[in-house]
């Protein structure tokens, strides 16, 4: 029996004998925009079912039809998680929810639960710009695209990422629910119980007008849903002057960008290989590549390099940043722009050949056309000696989703796609959780300790190596370095190896380690350094993965070694530089970093002066206040209490009954007892009277 203080003890006791907590699950979660709902939820209390295995037809079929213990818990391999399968449970009210297992085996040859179409509402292509482009008329961009991601499910779905718990979870199936020779199994079932409340519903608009009404006249305020957001990250060839904001005077600048993002289906599950990582390293090599030789023979015009965070979500990054141009409230304004290349997925999938992507619209005025014609014939003629080739799609051909669009909203700006499509997306597995390492030809023989893999060249990194190179040399050319000067321009296969494996493979190696600050570099320390490879969604920064998103933070110190000098400065002249005459904060960041580790010994701090900054990365809808709105990205994520997934055994409903009976019976019995003894009472508990005596 549990008694005073030990009650809690009890009781925690008690519910372990009964539940099997799982752990390493991953939820879908809702996300909303100005109009609609995405994703999947359960009820306050959590939604269970009764556990059933879907490995054939027949499966479905008994789920979703005569199997007698409704509502049923879907545990399914990949194989069956698809738009089909999901649908028809969707639309059953005998599922009360889904856990898909993670794993390769029986892994479709494509899988994309995104749109055929992305980003289609505020990309530049509209009824006034080019409407017969609009809405993907002219190249369905990922036909591969099935929507999932952008259903909404009433029930939660679950990922399993843990096979231990894996085989658990099939023993418990297998001892107690499986089908024997087609008959329904007999009670005690094992049953599952998903917990995903989400405290927002409807769109961007209702959730943002209740949160700011409690935030007005509650004492208590509960937010229910926070906008997507982050920060971007630049630097450039030349410092500017972070403490300026508008038209930087006597500055002609080329921008040279790359997405910091992905999504898939799974919150926080966006490996994002193909397309994502590839853009990041390539852009990062190529930046190692070139900034020595801009330094020594410097361009007469300044190249600004920009990873832009949240473009998976309707160009929430590129927006904010030409929102500001546009306002005077960024270190250069759109006049100071050039021109523009941009960092598509460039793994090559389909051989060795690239695709130079412009807008068919901008070039019909004579300046642009001449412009981007220029800036084709300077990459054919970086390209020169090199195992790769570029190409340029037809003429009518549109722009693929990229931030480049946000700029040509502002204006007709001069600029280039750079992919490794020509047309559709080569990647089978767009915004999903299988678009990884693998996905990318990232492999390793085996054998190889960590630090070895960290530094083997894979196919991967030459390919990515090679690109880097004709990325660099386009740029140098293009902000009118001279020709003699590109055998100089290489990129280094073995920095090309490093970020694969760190973004994609392992996070918490030593190189990153050396790269972040002492505090975040101890391993086990900081959960941006925990085991895996980092995730690509952006999330809400400041709730999730601290100030600012792990992906973004390993980006920025990244760059910061590759375009930084090492000063002598110690770290509270680090930490702060304004006090010290001879450093300008307008102009540079200090970085304080760990170093690299010998064999016996943590590595020795120091401190990097780069000209590398964030800027925010949320979009301007919210600072307007237009959560409806059609200009901008509205996502907002929903605040959620509690993400839990257990499993138990659970008794027939008659057996249920039965025992709510008989406790019933025994609580009427009690009354019935303690009524009878306390009315008798008197006679039953009195004593004898007591004889009277006579004191002398």
């Amino acid at each position: 029996m549990c008694v005073s203080s030990a009650a809690g003890v009890c009781s925690s006791s008690v519910e372990q004998k009964i539940y099997v907590e799982l752990n390493e699950t991953v939820p879908c979660v809702r996300l909303l925009n100005a109009t609609h709902q995405i994703g999947c939820q359960s009820s306050m209390s959590g939604d269970t079912g009764v556990l059933h295995v879907l490995e054939t037809q027949s499966d479905l079929d008994w789920i979703l039809s005569s199997g007698p213990h409704p509502p049923y818990m879907v545990i399914m391999e990949t194989a069956f998680f698809n738009r089909s399968v999901m649908m028809r449970m969707k639309n059953s009210s005998r599922v009360s929810g889904v856990a898909v297992i993670v794993s390769k085996t029986g892994l479709a040859q494509n899988f994309s639960p995104h749109t055929t179409c992305p980003n289609q509402n505020t990309d530049v292509y509209s009824e006034s710009y080019g409407s017969e482009l609009a809405n993907c008329n002219v190249t369905v961009w990922n036909p591969l695209g099935n929507g999932l991601s952008y259903e909404d499910f009433s029930f939660p779905v679950f990922a399993l990422k843990d096979e231990n718990q894996t085989q658990v979870i099939r023993k418990c199936y297998e001892d107690h629910n499986q089908r024997v020779n087609g008959s329904a199994p007999h009670y005690p079932l094992c049953a599952m119980q998903l917990f995903s409340h989400m405290h927002a519903v409807t769109d961007t608009v209702t959730c943002m007008r209740r949160t700011d009404l409690q935030n007005r006249f509650s004492i208590n305020p509960e937010v229910l849903c926070d906008p997507l957001s982050d920060f971007n990250v630049w630097t450039s060839t030349r410092p500017l002057n972070s403490s300026a904001k508008g038209h930087a005077a006597n500055e002609s600048v080329v921008i040279a960008a790359a997405r910091l993002d992905g999504r898939s289906f799974f919150w926080e599950q966006a490996p994002a290989a193909e397309g994502t990582v590839s853009g990041i390293i390539t852009l990062l090599a190529a930046i190692q590549a070139l900034y020595p030789v801009t330094q020594e023979a410097p361009p007469p015009r300044n190249i600004f390099f920009t990873f832009f965070q949240g473009e998976a979500f309707d160009y929430i990054g590129s927006s904010k940043m030409v929102y500001d141009m546009e306002k005077n409230d960024f270190v250069i304004d759109l006049k100071n722009v050039h021109s523009i290349l941009e960092i598509g997925q460039v793994g090559l999938h389909s051989g060795r050949s690239l695709w130079m992507h412009s807008d068919p619209v901008s070039r019909k005025n004579d300046s642009v056309n001449e412009a981007v014609s220029e800036m084709m014939n300077r990459m054919e003629s970086a390209a020169a000696g090199l195992s790769v080739s570029v190409g340029h799609p037809s003429f009518s051909q549109p722009l693929p989703p990229s931030s480049l669009q946000r700029f040509l909203r502002a204006g007709p700006i001069p600029g280039l796609v750079l992919a490794d499509h020509q047309k559709s997306f080569s990647n089978r597995y767009y915004e999903s959780m299988y678009d990884d390492a693998e996905n990318l030809n990232v492999t390793y023989p085996p054998g190889l300790t960590p630090d070895e893999q960290l530094v083997y060249e894979t196919d991967a990194a030459k390919s990515l190596a090679e690109v880097a190179t004709l990325v660099a040399r386009s740029l140098y050319l293009q902000a009118g370095g001279e020709n003699n000067s590109l055998s100089n321009i290489t990129a280094d296969p073995k920095t090309v190896a490093q970020l694969l494996y760190g973004f994609l493979v392992q996070k918490n190696n030593s190189w990153f380690r050396s790269l972040l600050p002492p505090e975040v570099s101890k391993k086990g320390v900081n959960s941006i350094l925990s085991p895996g490879p980092p995730q690509f969604y952006i999330g809400l920064g400041p709730r999730i993965h601290g100030p600012v998103h792990s992906v973004t933070r390993f980006v920025q110190y990244i760059l910061a070694n590759l375009t930084g000098t090492v000063t002598n400065l110690t770290e509270s002249q680090c930490q702060n530089p304004s006090e010290l005459s001879t450093e300008n904060k307008d102009l540079f960041s200090y970085f304080w970093v760990s170093g690299p580790a010998s064999v016996n010994s943590t590595g020795e701090p120091f401190c990097v002066r780069a000209s590398v900054r964030l800027s925010e990365a949320v979009s301007p809808a919210f600072e307007l206040l237009e959560y409806g709105s059609r200009n901008y990205s509205t996502w907002t994520e929903s605040r959620w209490k509690s993400i839990r997934a257990r499993i138990f055994l659970v008794a027939s409903r008659e057996l249920e009954m039965l025992t709510l009976g008989v406790g019933v019976a025994v609580l009427l019995l009690s009354l019935l007892v303690t009524y009878f003894i306390s009315s008798k009472a008197e006679l039953l508990f009195s004593s004898a009277r007591d004889t009277p005596t006579t004191a002398y």
